[in-house]
Order: C-alpha cells, then structure tokens, then sequence
C-alpha cells in the first residue's frame, strides 16, 4: 500500500460535512454540558474502539471533572461500508461498572444495531446510570436514547476524525462523505 498524505486522503471525500473547527467548537460545548450534568457524580467514560478515541480524547479534555475512562470494541462492520448484522466483542472493560455513572462515548450511532447490543449489554452491569454521548447521529428506525450528540449526520458513509473505511481515512481532522470511487 502506498502511504497517502491527509491532504491526498482528503481528496476521497466528496464533501467536507464538518470541518476542524466545527468539530472542536461542538466538542467543547459536549464537554460543558457533561460537565454541568454529572457535577455532584463522577462520571465513567466508555469509549467505543477505534472511531471513538480523537472524539473521547478532546471530549475528555472539555471536561472540568474528576472522571475515569475505561474502553471497549464492538465491531459489525468490518471492511465493508454497510453493517454486517452481527456485531462482536473484541475488547471489553478492564474493571466492573456496577453502581458507576456510565457515558458511553460512540464516534456515530448509524443503524442503532451496535449501540441496542451494547446497551443491553451494559444494562446486566448494573451501572447506577446509563447514558450516551455520540458525536454523530443518523436519524432512522433504531429510537436509541442518545442524550448528547455532536451532529446529525446525513444519510451517506462518512470518514475522518476517528471515522474510517477498511481501517483509513482516521487521522483526517474533518468528517466528509466518502467518494463512491475510493471504496
């Protein structure tokens, strides 16, 4: 494979759907909701793997509270750009969560299959409470309770800040639709 700039990377995408600056604006006021709203209890962030880490990163950082992150990885995509239907565990939470204020923090909720997996998942735990950050949200069927989102997100496949296609396009500091060409 040959090694691609960002700037060359940049050129797959068919639109710029929110750029640098939007994204770090929105992940700042993220940040202070989650700090007013979990004030009197610390919050546990679980970041979903791998989209998730720029957007827990900075939203970490926005956060003026004692808190504690934990990680986990569900895939049911692969390499593809359409979910496959069956979503799996590949890493899961180093330490218990019961009685914990749980956010978990998810780059986008798509078709709600991972995020319904992962909630009912969460639920056996028994966290003292349950809630989710998303930085992109599709709307759709899936009804999923999403209590802070970055952007709605338009009906097309998406790359950058954390997003990807068959592993790349991650580190692209914008989120754009993705060429059909470049799939």
């Amino acid at each position: 494979m040959t090694r691609r700039t960002q700037l060359e990377l940049a050129r797959d995408l068919d639109k710029v759907l929110f750029s640098a600056e939007q994204i770090a604006a929105r992940v700042r006021e993220l940040g202070e909701q989650v700090a007013q709203d979990y004030a009197d209890r610390p919050p546990l962030l679980v970041g979903i793997l791998c989209g998730c880490f720029p957007f827990l990163a900075d939203l970490v950082r926005s956060i003026d509270l004692p808190l504690r992150v934990d990680f986990m990885g569900l895939s049911s995509y692969g390499d593809d750009t359409a979910s496959s239907g069956v979503v799996r565990t590949t890493k899961d939470l180093e330490r218990s969560i019961e009685g914990e204020h749980v956010l978990v923090v998810e780059d986008i909720v798509d078709t709600g299959l991972t995020m319904r997996y992962l909630l009912d998942n969460l639920r056996t735990r028994r966290p003292a409470s349950l809630e989710v950050c998303a930085l992109l949200h599709k709307p759709g069927p899936q009804a999923l309770p999403v209590r802070y989102v970055g952007f709605p997100c338009p009906d097309a496949f998406v790359v950058g800040y954390g997003l990807d296609y068959a592993g790349r396009y991650r580190n692209l500091p914008m989120i754009g639709s993705l060429r059909s060409h470049a799939r």
